[in-house]
């Protein structure tokens, strides 16, 4: 039995004069779900977000959060979402603890328990040393944490995340992973794009990959690597070589130090291939196969559409 929705697109058009950013938009999120929302640059994901904000007026269909329309309930949905652009920000005036309450008074949220919950997510964002601080005296990573900590500060049922580990370390990341899992296991909906679509394959329950203003792809993560028409095999060699006959040339994807990956389709059998490296007269050591990756599946998906484009 699938879950209500929390978040959904009713063929959602956006034009700007000839150019259509989005191309009839129409998928639900269900509620609680880690939904990861991909694409390359330009593919209308930053409009379809901004639309979902309030912050675009679509030109044509609607979009609702947990049942109320984002044009005509605009009070109700604000309150519902929290999002975390991807513009960092840098108040001149205001130190980070006055910049939350200030985002409490705007949803009317104050007391000793505002004040409270305020304070958890100075400390669980590592922001609370640096809680007098005016933002512009901050790095990029500490304000990408000031943001998160402003979209979260009025508990928003669904958080958009456009980009949220951009530019930070690695250590940063981890920590922001980390409390973001946690936010969804505590039944928040959450949103997310990001380039890295390692964290998208581990963190995202469902993919929505856009291209050029349209939906691509939309399933589950795993349906989409399991859908995936390839396979990728790694030919560990005891000596370098350049010599391959046609059909391993054309299937070449990588080449490293110790040996080769190849992408071959799943309906073609192993010892076909197994057949072209002996006739490839090569030093084979090993043979290991793996699936797909998101990244790869991303890849692939993409080229096809910039094929279809042409």
């Amino acid at each position: 039995m699938s879950r209500p929705a929390a978040v959904c697109f009713h063929h959602v058009i956006k034009k700007y004069g000839d150019l259509s950013a989005l191309k009839s938009i129409t998928f639900d999120v269900e509620e609680g779900a880690f939904f990861g929302l991909l694409g390359p640059n330009g593919a209308g994901k930053s409009t379809l977000i901004n639309a979902m904000s309030g912050l675009v007026i679509p030109t044509s269909g609607r979009i609702e959060i947990q049942g109320f329309d984002v044009q005509k309930d605009y009070r109700q949905t604000r309150r519902l979402l929290g999002l975390v652009p991807q513009e960092l920000i840098a108040d001149p005036f205001f130190s980070i603890r006055e910049l939350l309450d200030l985002q409490s008074g705007y949803f009317g949220l104050k007391g000793a328990k505002q004040k409270a919950w305020v304070g958890e997510l100075l400390e669980r964002l590592a922001l609370s040393d640096k809680s007098d601080a005016n933002t512009a005296q901050l790095s990029g990573g500490m304000k990408r944490r000031v943001l998160i900590a402003m979209a979260l500060v009025h508990r928003p049922k669904v958080l958009v995340l456009d980009e949220p580990t951009a530019g930070v370390d690695v250590d940063l990341r981890r920590t922001l992973w980390e409390f973001t899992k946690e936010l969804h296991q505590q039944g928040h909906t959450i949103i997310l794009t990001t380039h890295y679509l390692e964290e998208a394959e581990a963190l995202c329950d469902k993919v929505a990959i856009m291209q050029q203003g349209e939906v691509k792809a939309l399933d589950s993560t795993q349906a989409l690597l399991s859908k995936h028409h390839y396979r990728y095999l790694r030919v560990t060699l005891g000596r370098a070589t350049n010599q391959l006959i046609a059909p391993l040339q054309t299937r070449l994807v990588e080449k490293e130090p110790n040996g080769l990956v190849f992408k071959l389709e799943k309906t073609a059998s192993l010892s076909q291939l197994l057949a072209w490296l002996h006739e490839s007269q090569l030093d084979v050591v090993d043979v290991s196969s793996r699936d797909a990756s998101l990244e790869e599946v991303f890849l692939d998906l993409t080229a096809e559409g910039s094929a279809d484009a042409k």
